[in-house]
């Protein structure tokens, strides 16, 4: 995993360059790019969500288009129409902004949610059926959206069925006031996004996340991810807890990041340090409990210090599969030797 882990730290410091200080956000946004997942970036206007999903395009050798959600943007507007061509007595089709490898649905709850369902099929199954015909998505294909916060003039509630399909939800909050002094000076002739390269390439994404999916996820881990996402289904505040969806996500982002991290196997910590942005935005608060200011976020947070690891490991395998543990009494065995490993 030592070529993800140093392809990774690459395109983060390009990424740093144009986003200071958020070097969290800016892991989390890898995490959903190298497992083939969404990313839904919520904030207050003017934090950088914009600024982080352009860094991410250019950093890519991926073709890259935005679309700018409004009200009266159509679904025809997303993902393209077929025209009446006079010449020819034919229709053709021609392909909207979605048919891009990477596609930033800006402020997208300011469309309605007539135009916001347009995306559905084409994040979960990477195509597009206009007119009776499915024309597939380019791949790789990554839908990095932002949105500001629904308490904002003139913005639309995502639909739950939306939602699901974002695989990470992050949230950049304002920069410190030594970050921000760096932005200003940084900022002070010339934007660095405008220098900003090429650092992967297309073949060589693909080739990460094929390597991603060989991260080892030992059964006691996976264990582990349902109990937690099970826990969000039994929760006295929580009116709609998280589908198998949730349960995807968490067992694909902690492969991604425990590969980022250097490791071939995914650890607990993993599965912690992701369950928030992969689950939070699945959760349904009840009414009654939505009264009393309770989060989502808090939910999450609470599951995670009530639901017990008990014996998860995450122990890294060798090419027979085996646990390491399994593979020093195996060879203990094999010498007739008493297996030094406890039980």
């Amino acid at each position: 995993m030592t070529t993800i882990q140093e392809t990774g730290e690459k395109v983060a410091a390009n990424v740093e360059r144009v986003i200071i200080g958020k070097r969290q956000e800016v892991r989390l946004t890898l995490v959903a790019l190298l497992c083939r997942g969404h990313l839904l970036i919520e904030d207050v206007p003017g934090t950088g969500k914009t600024m982080l999903a352009k860094a991410v395009a250019k950093s890519l050798g991926c073709s890259f288009r935005r679309i700018q959600f409004t009200p009266d943007l159509l679904p025809s507007d997303v993902t393209g129409l077929s025209i009446y061509n006079q010449k020819t007595q034919e229709f053709e089709f021609r392909p909207g902004p979605i048919m891009a490898q990477v596609v930033l649905a800006d402020e997208i709850n300011r469309a309605t949610p007539k135009t916001q369902s347009s995306l559905l099929e084409c994040m979960e199954e990477h195509q597009a059926t206009i007119d009776g015909t499915t024309y597939p998505m380019p791949e790789p294909f990554l839908v990095i959206a932002t949105q500001n916060p629904i308490e904002y003039e003139g913005t639309f509630a995502l639909p739950e069925a939306q939602l699901d399909r974002f695989m990470l939800r992050i949230r950049l909050g304002y920069p410190s006031p030594v970050d921000e002094q760096r932005v200003l000076d940084q900022q002070k002739l010339t934007h660095p996004l405008d220098d900003l390269g090429e650092v992967l390439t297309v073949d060589e994404l693909r080739s990460l996340q094929a390597s991603v999916r060989e991260v080892y996820v030992d059964p006691s881990v996976a264990e582990y991810i349902v109990r937690i996402v099970n826990a969000t289904r039994t929760h006295p505040d929580v009116y709609l807890g998280a589908s198998p969806r949730g349960s995807l996500a968490l067992y694909r982002t902690g492969q991604a990041l425990a590969a980022i991290t250097g490791r071939d196997y995914v650890i607990p910590d993993d599965i912690k340090a992701l369950a928030e942005a992969a689950l939070a935005h699945r959760l349904i608060i009840k009414t009654s409990s939505s009264m009393h200011d309770i989060d989502p976020r808090q939910v999450v947070a609470e599951i995670l210090n009530t639901v017990p690891v008990n014996d998860a490991t995450g122990a890294s395998t060798d090419r027979r599969g085996e646990t390491a543990a399994e593979a020093a009494r195996a060879g203990a065995a094999k010498h007739g030797a008493s297996s030094p490993v406890r039980q």
